[in-house]
């Protein structure tokens, strides 16, 4: 005897009956820096104090 068939079923196989696509392991990972570049910061001489302190 066999059970009786749900009438929601076709469309449940339809919707979840496979798995989705594979995704990539590239595809899923996204680079960008994680501040801003700040010119003050990179504006720094480190041998500047040689010519205020030294001479």
């Amino acid at each position: 005897m066999r059970p009786a068939q749900d009438p929601a079923e076709p469309a449940r196989r339809a919707r979840f009956g496979r798995l989705p696509e594979r995704i990539r392991l590239e595809d899923t990972v996204e680079e960008h820096p994680a501040t801003a570049p700040d010119p003050a910061r990179d504006a720094y001489d480190a041998d500047e104090w040689l010519v205020r302190y030294c001479l």
